[in-house]
């Protein structure tokens, strides 16, 4: 069974996802790809994953790296396990580029090189937003382009975990606008 919880965050309601092993979702709502690995059947109820996942956002929310990270499941295919593997070590208040996430990849798999731009899909569609951080990802050049929650919460999120936002900008046309 998998079981929901609704999270009121700061910035917009969230659902939070488990089965009875780990977490395997959390969007905000109505962001891209809402909900796109949930079955067909849920229940909502809490569960004690969902409440180390509160727990966690609770913290994450206060301004304050949590610590901790409830055990996730994120079912998908081989690459886009990998990407979501490279996010989760990106520490809290840093970044890391597309571009830099794609030659890590190639060189763990020994390839001469992966593109950046499948990178990209990769992070998109990445089911378990906040505790996979994809919105510390950031084009080269600090253009702030490709978080499904929106651009402005991405800013958000990198501001409350006090990244220097300097170097950021917004770009003017894009696929993340």
């Amino acid at each position: 069974m998998v079981y929901t919880v609704e999270y009121a965050s700061p910035l917009g309601g969230i659902i939070l996802a488990c089965d009875d092993n780990a977490i395997i979702g959390l969007w905000f709502s109505g962001q891209k790809y809402f909900g796109s690995t949930l079955p067909m059947h849920t229940e909502a109820k809490s569960h004690p994953l969902l409440q180390d996942a509160r727990r966690w956002l609770d913290i994450y929310f206060s301004g304050k790296g949590p610590g901790f990270l409830p055990p996730l499941r994120y079912d998908s295919t081989p690459f886009r396990k990998a990407v979501c593997d490279i996010m989760l070590t990106i520490p809290y208040g840093r970044t890391m580029t597309y571009g830099q996430i794609a030659r890590e990849l190639a060189r763990q798999q020994g390839r001469e090189k992966v593109s950046a731009q499948a990178v990209g899909g990769a992070v998109g569609h990445n089911p378990i937003s906040l505790l996979i951080p994809c919105h510390r990802v950031v084009g080269t050049g600090g253009s702030l382009t490709g978080y499904a929650g929106g651009i402005d919460r991405k800013m958000q999120l990198l501001r409350l975990e006090g990244a220097d936002m300097s170097r950021f900008f917004v770009p003017q046309k894009g696929t993340a606008l």
